[in-house]
């Protein structure tokens, strides 16, 4: 079986290193708000260039952190609204809920799969507070156009950055286009720990103050605390894991590049569609976190892709405003959203894939 992500095989790439520290860490005997994640939160901001990163317990509680961190600031409240990708993991509209803010749904572009940015004004209300973007499957979505809505209308751009770290627009890195991001490090992610992880970074000095406090039950000094807040801590073995991963990111993201201009010259098969690369950006604009193909027969494809013996999955085949947890959304009319959610299929890709196993999944798909 061609597994869809070989993390055993990904994370004995740098076995002797993490062990090391995992025992020096272990030894240390502090494991919360520590050496580690002070190196990683630095080591972090160096890269995407921010001036504040705060480590966090996982994706999730990155973006609620922002988000709560804005109504503590009041430049948000209860009742706002906040553009959010219809085609999207629901984590990016519950950080938006979680709040009691309201998510606003706005179609992909079909071709690239991220919000389309040209559908974005005619959803803007006096009640419009931010526009949340997110960089899906590894992909950058930003334009100049974007930045002029948010300057127009006065509006925050919050980064859903789970999938895309070490990807660029315009030589900026993602984490660091709009004012604020939220990171998910969670094992399968291109920087992935060995369990849930997160961070936020922001160049906002005033809300990083804010964040970091409501992060840690709303304390900025032990036992005092000024906002009711959340325990949502990243902890030393993570951050320990994640700097010793950090420095080779970039290489893994190329070697993710690689399969994937593999796939895009190979396979052809006119019942399959292939990604597109935004003719915008440079080749560093994608990182591949996902190699997601569209298939009008996506399900009889996946049965027989299972039967060669590889795995595939589906991100994702319920859209948010279809889940149960959304009722009062179920009678939104979003069919680019969901005919996706119907055709997407996820293929195998990652740094530690074979050309092997590469020609195998491509030759399947060519003979479908």
């Amino acid at each position: 079986m061609i597994k869809f992500l070989d993390l055993q095989k990904i994370n004995l790439q740098c076995q002797n290193e993490i062990e090391d520290k995992l025992i020096q860490v272990f030894r240390s005997g502090w494991y919360l708000l520590g050496e580690e994640v002070s190196n990683f939160e630095k080591k972090l901001g160096e890269y995407i260039e921010v001036k504040n990163i705060i480590g966090v317990s996982n994706g999730l509680d990155a973006l609620r952190l922002i988000i709560r961190g804005y109504k503590e600031l009041g430049v948000m409240n209860e009742g706002d609204e906040i553009i959010v990708p219809a085609n999207t993991y629901i984590a990016s509209a519950l950080a938006i809920s979680d709040n009691n803010l309201v998510p606003v749904f706005v179609e992909p572009n079909e071709h690239t799969f991220n919000i389309d940015i040209s559908k974005i004004e005619e959803k803007i209300t006096p009640k419009t507070k931010a526009i949340m973007i997110v960089h899906l499957y590894g992909q950058v979505v930003f334009s100049e156009e974007l930045k002029f809505l948010a300057q127009k209308y006065k509006l925050k751009i919050i980064e859903d950055n789970a999938q895309a770290i070490g990807a660029e627009w315009q030589g900026i890195k993602t984490g660091n286009l709009g004012n604020a991001a939220g990171f998910s490090f969670y094992p399968g992610k291109n920087l992935g720990a060995l369990g849930d992880a997160g961070a936020v970074s922001t160049n906002d000095e005033d809300l990083a103050e804010v964040i970091r406090a409501l992060a840690n039950y709303g304390s900025q000094k032990k036992y005092i605390n000024k906002y009711c807040g959340l325990n949502s801590r990243l902890d030393e073995i993570q951050a320990a894991v994640l700097n010793i991963k950090l420095k080779y990111i970039d290489k893994e993201n190329q070697k993710r590049r690689k399969v994937a201009y593999y796939y895009l010259q190979n396979i052809k098969n006119p019942k399959i569609l292939l990604p597109t690369i935004d003719n915008c950006n440079t080749n560093k604009s994608h990182v591949w976190h996902l190699f997601v193909i569209r298939s009008q027969k996506r399900d009889n494809l996946q049965k027989y892709l299972d039967k060669k013996q590889i795995q595939t999955l589906i991100h994702y085949p319920i859209p948010p405003h279809k889940q149960d947890a959304y009722k009062e959304y179920r009678n939104l009319s979003l069919p680019i959203t969901e005919c996706l959610s119907r055709e997407i299929l996820s293929l195998p890709i990652s740094s530690v894939i074979t050309l092997q196993e590469i020609e195998k999944i491509v030759n399947a798909l060519n003979q479908f």
